[in-house]
């Protein structure tokens, strides 16, 4: 599994999510994480996962890339991870591969391997969410990238981790015919399995605050989400309710500051920097206020939260996207983040807990086809290896 990291924690998160659900089918597998260092870092590994790291890379404002940390060309860092990369798969050998998000990787640091991956059987697999981005901008960057070439020659299959009810991937971006055929949709990813890699206990959840009713802002990795949590801080909460502030491993030090600040006079308020595994909160909080990013709305879609959703609106517009669609199909509220006020929350606070009336359901089914669909992958590769070796077999039996 290849995991792009450059920007927040969604995709490694994503990814060893799947992991863990193949791990528990009864499958067996060996799988082998590629991530970025500070990603793998952050996460509990599921029992039978090990993890190569790469060093880091960030995207620009331009869609640049720039290294995160060390002080090297960009072009340098790039062919090392290209170089890590290629020896780490070529040496594991896998039955498949699964790529998320980028077809070619950062920085197309994944095509010298997937060349000869798909030489030697592997088959190769691009993992997709519910929505990319807005379908003339995924059309342009994916033609500048040569991403439709790149699927039609390497890809054996594409996923896209979604219900096509909510948002149909394929259709709403055009993809090519060709491509298009290779496109299964899995469902949304449930998100509940992730409670077992969790910590049996958080203080946020024990003592007084045991017995009030918690209401949860969480902004992602917390690069672009200070707004968002600087509101909640200054909302007003009801007297029986506690507010607590995931403001992510990546939040500025400036915007972390001044939310700490808020706290010296807001007893009702907590910040926690970073929760390796924020499940737990998350299926104990009576309301929510969040980003719209994928692994956020499958929580609340998985623990059937009542939330208010607040998606970064620009300049990538992938968030806006789904929130709108959840929003229609009666699965979350929002606020556009132009009209974001301490008051809008302060009023959403003060509504009518009950909740409202109930929503469509979504297929959340994704980790269980995502089994099915590697054990077809696993049994075609058998059958046609059988078939390569048979002629051998029969002719060394001297029949």
């Amino acid at each position: 599994m290849y995991s792009p990291g450059m920007v927040g924690l969604g995709h490694v998160r994503r990814n060893l999510l799947i992991a863990q659900a193949l791990v528990a089918s009864g499958l067996q597998p060996a799988v082998l994480l590629i991530a970025e260092a500070a990603e793998a870092a952050a996460f509990h590994l599921p029992p039978g996962v090990d993890c190569v790291t790469l060093p880091a890379l960030r995207k620009t404002g331009d869609d640049r890339f720039r290294p995160r940390r060390i002080a090297l060309a960009v072009e340098r860092l790039v062919e090392l991870r290209a170089r890590v990369i290629h020896g780490a798969l070529t040496s594991f050998c896998p039955d498949v591969l699964i790529v998320d998000h980028l077809p070619r990787g950062a920085a197309r640091e994944l095509d010298p391997v997937l060349e000869d991956l798909c030489r030697g059987g592997t088959r190769c697999v691009l993992g997709l969410r519910d929505v990319l981005e807005a379908p003339a901008t995924v059309r342009r960057e994916w033609a500048k990238a040569e991403s439709f070439a790149a699927v039609d020659r390497w890809y054996h299959s594409i996923w896209v981790y979604g219900d096509p009810a909510v948002y149909d991937l394929a259709a709403e971006c055009r993809f090519p015919p060709q491509m298009g055929r290779k496109v299964r949709y899995t469902g949304y990813l449930d998100q509940r399995p992730r409670l077992a890699m969790a910590r049996a206990d958080h203080p946020i959840l024990d003592g007084a605050t045991a017995r009030q009713r918690l209401f949860l802002c969480a902004v992602g990795g917390g690069q672009d989400g200070g707004r968002l949590a600087q509101t909640f801080a200054r909302a007003d909460f009801p007297p029986d309710a506690v507010g607590v502030i995931l403001s992510g491993p990546f939040m500025p030090g400036a915007v972390g500051e001044q939310i700490r600040a808020a706290l010296r006079n807001r007893p009702q308020l907590h910040v926690l920097g970073f929760v390796s595994e924020p499940t737990p909160l998350v299926a104990r909080a009576d309301r929510i206020i969040a980003m719209g990013g994928y692994n956020t709305l499958c929580e609340l879609l998985s623990f059937g939260k009542r939330a208010l959703i607040v998606p970064r609106a620009g300049p990538r517009r992938e968030q806006l996207i789904r929130a709108e669609r959840f929003h229609a199909l009666g699965l979350v509220e929002m606020v556009h983040p132009q009209d974001l006020s301490p008051d809008v929350l302060s009023d959403w606070f003060r509504q009518d807990p009950a909740p409202g009336p109930p929503a469509r359901r979504v297929d959340l089914h994704g980790l269980d086809r995502i089994v099915g669909m590697i054990q077809e992958m696993l049994a075609l590769t058998r059958r046609r290896t059988m078939r390569v070796r048979q002629p051998a077999a029969i002719s060394g039996a001297g029949l």
